[in-house]
This record gives structure tokens, sequence and C-alpha cells, in this order.
């Protein structure tokens, strides 16, 4: 089987290298280089680049603030923060063409998205902190592009001996505003957009639930209760002119009223299954291997409940895994294991059916691995063709308190277990 995590030690994403190693130029020598031409052309680009930026946004800075008192000066604002961040990047791209200064683009602000509409999206662009350093980048910039400029133009005739030296210092000062002040904060932004995106996933698999939960109230439960009440009137009439046909009556409302409670008692087990809240994940995930067509053998190794949130994604989606089982593995037998390692709650599936399962598949598949996304899990399909699959899900480890475990690092750390359990 192939493993559902990396090994230990393997990072999960690809994590940027710090912007000072691997971009470092040559040590800088008396003999003029490709080097040290290319920062010259940099420093003296300084003075027209940094006065454009500065008379940019002094303009943008003063025409906003000076209209916030009236309707449209939040929005020129927020447009002027916007503009600065396309001046950022052109300094980057220079940046990256002249001194060798990997920097990472930041991320797009999602403008006209989200559910606040026009004005959330407003609100984020006046706090936008890429927008605001590239504002600091540009207003300190000026004077320094002065100073560049003259310095390397009067080092070309002056200086030339030690020019390279001169020109190294001054262009690992710009090297270091470069990435102080117009690198993202690749973290913060990438968790920021994560939750954004989770959130919206949150919202719109909750609405798909009470949708669900509305459709099958009005076309199961709320139909029988219906035919129930106009059965009963029916018999009530018949009461005294056919006691028969009104204890007829009464007989084939009361089988209504089982599959009515029946019906209910499924829509209860679907929305949050008593025996979860009252026994555990173990007696629930037997519970549902019980009704699966294919024989499941159930082993859970917990020495403590995690929270009731946890507790239910987890046997969600082991119900979710099973009815695929039932439906289209056509295997002859299946397993399911939960265990704990190192902070995280730990969820395989795996049957001998056909394989071919993936996420692309279908929506099925696709909203686990979205509704384990919105609580920071992970969700690993491993189905060739032909079979065996393994479906491996990891949640974040939280107590019955609340409060997450100690360890909540993603993947990594628990490979060893994941793939041990593992069949194939």
């Amino acid at each position: 089987m192939t493993e559902p995590f990396p090994s230990p030690g393997t990072p999960v994403t690809a994590v940027a290298e710090p912007a000072d190693r691997g971009d470092r130029p040559p040590p800088a020598r008396f003999a003029y280089d490709v080097h040290t031409w290319k920062e010259v052309a940099h420093l003296l680009a300084n003075l027209p680049a940094s006065l454009a930026g500065f008379v940019y946004t002094v303009t943008m800075l003063s025409t906003g603030a000076g209209l916030t008192v009236t309707v449209i000066g939040f929005p020129l604002l927020a447009l002027g923060l916007m503009g600065s961040r396309l001046l950022g990047r052109m300094e980057r791209a220079r940046a990256r063409k002249l001194l060798g200064v990997r920097v990472e683009e930041p991320s797009r602000l999602p403008w006209g998205g989200g559910t606040g509409g026009f004005w959330q999206s407003l609100w984020m662009a006046l706090r936008d902190p890429v927008g605001w350093r590239t504002v600091l980048y540009a207003l300190i910039r000026l004077p320094w592009g002065v100073l560049t400029f003259t310095v390397t133009l009067t080092g070309l005739f002056v200086l030339w001996p030690v020019l390279p030296f001169v020109v190294r210092g001054l262009a690992n000062a710009d090297r270091a505003m470069v990435r102080g002040l117009l690198s993202p904060s690749d973290e913060l932004e990438r968790r920021i957009a994560e939750l954004e995106s989770d959130r919206g996933v949150v919202v719109d698999t909750a609405a798909a639930d009470l949708r669900r939960i509305e459709r099958d109230l009005h076309d199961g439960a709320q139909a029988r209760l219906v035919n129930l009440a106009m059965g009963l009137g029916l018999a009530k009439e018949k009461l005294l002119e056919d006691p028969d046909a009104a204890a007829s009556m009464v007989e084939e409302a009361h089988g209504e009223v089982k599959l009515a409670l029946q019906e209910l008692r499924d829509l209860a087990r679907g929305i949050h299954p008593a025996v979860l809240t009252d026994r555990g994940l173990d007696a629930a995930l037997s519970s549902v291997a019980s009704r699966c067509t294919v024989p499941v053998r159930v082993t859970v190794d917990l020495d403590e409940r995690p929270a009731a949130a946890i507790e239910g994604i987890a046997y969600f989606t082991v119900s979710e895994l099973l009815q695929n089982i039932s439906k289209h593995s056509r295997a002859r037998s299946a397993s399911v294991e939960v265990w704990r390692s190192e902070g995280r709650l730990l969820v395989q599936v795996w049957d001998d059916g056909r394989g071919g399962a993936s996420l692309d598949g279908g929506t099925g598949m696709r909203g686990l691995a979205d509704r384990m996304g919105a609580v920071d899990g992970l969700f690993v399909v491993d189905s060739p063709e032909g079979g065996p699959t393994t479906v491996t899900a990891e949640l974040p480890w939280r107590d019955r308190s609340g409060a997450l475990a100690g360890d909540t690092g993603r993947a990594g750390r628990t490979a060893e277990k994941a793939s041990v359990r593992g069949r194939g």
C-alpha cells in the first residue's frame, strides 16, 4: 500500500526557504563582474523608481485621507492600496532580476468574494498589511534612492577601484529592505486564506445539512403524520356507525405511527446518533458497521474520547465511507481502525473491493475532504484500479473540554503508525 502520509521528518507542504539562503551573489571582487554591473544598474534605477513610488504614495494618501469625510474617501484609499500592491510587485520583479532576491508574491485579495460582499472586501483592502508595508517602503525609498544614485554615480568616476565593495554594501541594504517590507507573511497569509475557505465550506455544509433535514422531514415523517391525522379523523367519524371499520383504521394508523417513529429515528441518527453521545465512537461505529452489506471489523484504540465535534466528524466520515463500500466497492471484507497518535486522531477505512475511488469521482469524497479541511484535518485516498482501497483521515485531537492537544502538526510524525496499520 502506498503510504497515506509522508515519512517522518518529511515536510508536508512546500515551505519557502529563507530569503537570505540560495540567492546570495558571489563575494565582491576588485574586478567588475556581471553581478556588480547588475547591482550598479539597480542602484542607479533607484532614483527614478523611488521618485515615482513616492509621488504616487503621497498623492494616494493625501487624496484618500482627505476624502474620508465623504462617501468616496475609503473606496479611493482602498484602490490606492491595491495600486501600492502593484508597485510592490514591480519592485520585487526589479530586485529579482538585478539583485537575485527571490521573494514570493503575496496572495491576492479576494475582492468581491466572500459572504460580506463589497463592504467586507473594502474592509480587507483597507487593512491589507501588504499594501501598507508597500506604502512604508515607498515613503522611505526616496531619500535612499537619492543617496544610492549619488554615491554610485560618483563612485563610477572617483571610487572605481573599490566600487564593487561599496556597491555590494548598498545593494545588501536594498536586499534587506525588499525582504523586510515587500515579502509576504507567508504562514499568516496562508492560514488566513485557509480559514476563509474553510469558513465557506462550513457554511455551505451546514446549509446543505439543513436542506436535507427539511426535505427528509417534509417527504417522510411529516407526510406520514398528515396521513395519520386524516386516518384518525375518519376513524373517529366511523366509530359509532361502523366500529369494525374504525378499528381497522386505528390499526392502520398504529402502523403509520411505527413507520413515522422509525423515520424520525433514522433522521435523528443522521443528525447525531444517540449511541455516539452515550457510548462513544467504538459503539457508534460498530452500529454503523452492522448495517453495512460487507463484513466489517472495527477496532477503536482510544484511551479517552475526543471533543464532540471531532468525534462527530470521525463518525460521519466512517459512515459515508461504509455506505460507499456497500454501494460501489464489490468488496468481500472491510475494516475500520481508529487510534490516536501524537495529538491527532487517525481513522483508516480499508476494503478489498475493485478500487478506483478518488476525490474527483463524485461529490461524496470531495465533501468529506472539505469537511476535514474545515477543522485542519487531512483526507487521503489510496485506491488503485483493482483495489484494495485505503482511506485515511487525520483530525486534530481536542479533548472534551475543547482544548487542543499539545502537538497539532500535520501528518509528518504520524506517518509510521498510519503506514503500519494500512493494508495492501
